[in-house]
């Protein structure tokens, strides 16, 4: 299980950090704080950074080291870490991820259950069988349940639809009790009814008290929860503050770079040109 962390303490923060690919750089200089219990949508065109962001945030990519000024990247208060270690206090969702699973897995296909267990390693979906322990594969089990989909455990990843495919990953990052839940683009390739339940579910965990951070580029999964909205574009913080400051038509046009329009219902604001 993951450590608890105070709320208001910093779960995030980033301080200067610039990560350089193939001579350009994709975040430049990026300074930002998010504490347990401030979720947090973090918004940006295509090509703002954000990937870059979350692999910052998981150790995948590294910031640039200036003799100067040296990054910080501290996660949960600690800028060392074991990878895998990390990894298993920070529940990620992605479609990046659900690829890996669905399409992609190297070792094979995985069943929804050892797909969940996996969570508990930090893996891409590979296990280590003799690792696995009873009591993991009841957490799995109850993980599954309590998101209705315990009758997904013995099917197989790729024979779901995405919907299904979606509440097995949203399991498998809560199963070790992360102390944050990152989702980046998380509602991409669901239809209008697996999104509506996704975003459903991702409120009620919310609620509950893991830290949300949303890394997007649609307003409208900005789910009623969140209330802060920083803007990303071109690898720097673009502006910050409460989303019913950030979310209306002349900052999201400036971010976008075109006209559009902003309503507001049920909590979620939403966007057309």
């Amino acid at each position: 299980m993951g450590d608890s962390t105070e709320p208001g303490q910093p779960l995030l923060q980033l301080t200067d950090a610039t990560v350089v690919k193939g001579g350009v750089r994709i975040l430049d200089g990026l300074t930002l704080t998010i504490r347990a219990g401030e979720h947090t949508a973090i918004l940006g065109p295509n090509g703002a950074g954000k990937t870059t962001l979350l692999n910052l945030l998981t150790h995948d990519d590294y910031a640039f080291a200036d003799d100067e000024r040296p990054p910080t990247v501290r996660v949960f208060g600690r800028d060392r870490w074991d990878v895998f270690d990390l990894r298993s206090q920070l529940g990620i969702i992605s479609s990046d991820l659900h690829q890996r699973f669905v399409a992609g897995h190297s070792a094979g296909r995985i069943r929804g259950e050892d797909a969940v267990i996996s969570g508990f390693f930090a893996t891409r979906g590979f296990l280590i069988n003799r690792s696995v322990t009873p009591a993991m594969r009841d957490r799995a089990r109850q993980t599954l349940d309590r998101l209705e989909a315990g009758h997904l455990a013995g099917k197989w990843m790729d024979e779901m639809s995405t919907g299904e495919a979606r509440r097995v990953l949203i399991a498998r990052a809560l199963v070790s009790d992360p102390r944050a839940l990152i989702l980046d683009e998380p509602s991409a390739g669901l239809d209008v009814v697996a999104r509506l339940r996704f975003l459903e579910t991702v409120r009620a965990i919310a609620r509950q008290g893991t830290t949300i951070v949303l890394i997007t580029h649609h307003v409208e999964e900005i789910i009623p929860e969140i209330d802060r909205v920083i803007f990303l574009k071109d690898g720097r913080a673009a502006g910050d503050g409460p989303k019913s400051v950030m979310l209306t038509a002349e900052r999201l046009e400036s971010l976008f770079g075109g006209a559009v329009a902003v309503s507001r219902s049920d909590g979620y604001f939403h966007v057309r040109t």
